[in-house]
């Protein structure tokens, strides 16, 4: 009895081991692969840099302060994809393939967030109300850009990184001539929002001139038919005896009057 009780009191401890082990390795397993959690001067950081990710992993610890995502294959950023990252200073998505930015994709950022990182993506046009709120310093270099008011009025929204305003280049313009030239250069002469004003003035214009024209045609259509069932009327009116006639004239200058 004594070996028996000896016996499962060993294997009541090495279950209760293997027990603490497997909660102390389960959230390492849960990382993606490529991913780890590290400390750097103080500040709780993960990196998936080089992790071959196509989305924002989900696993990540809420209490991280540095996010690393750079140089994956991440195509685009859904609604609130970093919304339980309340504590976030830095945040690294340079090197993707993000091509399109959900709105309210920093939504929970706004706190704390002092750096953001978009450079080297596809991003052609963005709306400036995805980067509402939002304090950061934000680097856009090295995008396909599209040059526009819509580019004009998220860079007069957002902070530029330092030294970052050089690589917002024109890849495409509503102006052929901006093509390849940086993007602050291009609005120091040109302001695209009010060419797009003056365009859309122009063409109501257009649309109100088009629509008078209908009204005027369709009324001298109108008073042309009116005549000539007029003199259709007097014609016939002059065809009938005189008695009749005069009759028919008097009616029909009654109902004139």
């Amino acid at each position: 009895p004594i070996i028996m009780g000896l016996l499962l009191q060993s294997l009541f401890l090495l279950i209760l081991l293997l027990l603490l082990l497997g909660s102390c390795l389960h959230p390492a397993a849960a990382f993606p692969k490529g991913c780890y959690p590290s400390e750097e001067e103080g500040l709780k950081t993960f990196r998936c840099s080089n992790a071959q990710l196509t989305e924002v992993p989900r696993d990540i610890p809420n209490d991280t302060n540095k996010l690393y995502l750079d140089s994956n294959q991440i195509p685009f950023l859904p609604r609130d994809a970093f919304r339980d990252l309340p504590l976030l200073l830095e945040l690294d998505l340079s090197h993707n393939a993000i091509a399109r930015i959900e709105s309210g994709a920093f939504q929970g950022l706004a706190e704390h967030l002092h750096s953001l990182d978009l450079s080297s993506n596809r991003l052609v046009s963005v709306s400036k109300d995805t980067f509402s709120n939002l304090k950061a310093k934000v680097n856009l270099s090295n995008n396909p850009w599209l040059c526009d008011c819509r580019l004009q009025e998220l860079i007069r929204a957002v902070e530029l990184a330092a030294d970052s305003s050089g690589g917002i280049v024109c890849d495409s313009s509503t102006q052929e001539e901006h093509v390849g030239k940086a993007f602050l250069q291009v609005i120091a002469d040109t302001d695209f929002c009010n060419v797009y004003k003056k365009t859309t003035d122009i063409a109501m214009l257009v649309t109100m001139f088009g629509w008078f024209a209908m009204v005027i045609s369709y009324l001298v259509y109108y008073v042309r038919q009116n005549q000539e069932d007029a003199r259709r009327h007097l014609e016939y009116l002059k065809s009938l005896p005189s008695k009749q006639r005069r009759s028919e004239e008097s009616s029909t200058i009654s109902t004139v009057v």
